[in-house]
């Protein structure tokens, strides 16, 4: 299995992005706020276009959130180059960062982990 999923991860790196969309939408405070007010699982997705473990991530998060078992969690994502800001506020020091909000409360938080099971159990924390 190990091997699987790294052979897996090498062939993603090297794969073009193609028309795959970006999983979630653009962070903003604002946008968190309401989210966690209302209740909603929230996932902050730190990402950089450059950076192979967060185009992996992109995929498995795809994957995983098209199903209906993930279907209540929202993604925002974070662009680590653009807004520095943010990135500094969640005290984060890596692209490739995944941090779950729960009832308004961080939950969970991943730095650049490709595995979907392990992906998948840390989806499973706001659920």
């Amino acid at each position: 299995m190990f091997i699987l999923s790294r052979v897996w991860l090498i062939l993603t790196l090297f794969l073009p992005l193609g028309a795959q969309a970006a999983v979630g939408e653009p962070y903003s405070r604002a946008r968190l706020d309401a989210l966690n007010q209302a209740g909603q699982p929230v996932l902050v997705a730190v990402h950089a276009d450059w950076c192979g473990t967060c185009r992996v991530q992109d995929r498995v998060l795809g994957d995983l959130l098209g199903s209906k078992k993930y279907s209540p969690i929202k993604v925002l994502r974070v662009d680590y180059d653009q807004q520095r800001a943010a990135v500094l506020s969640f005290g984060v020091r890596y692209q490739s960062t995944l941090i779950l909000f729960k009832s308004g409360k961080e939950v969970a938080r991943s730095v650049a982990e490709t595995d979907p099971a392990l992906i998948a159990e840390l989806l499973n924390q706001a659920l």
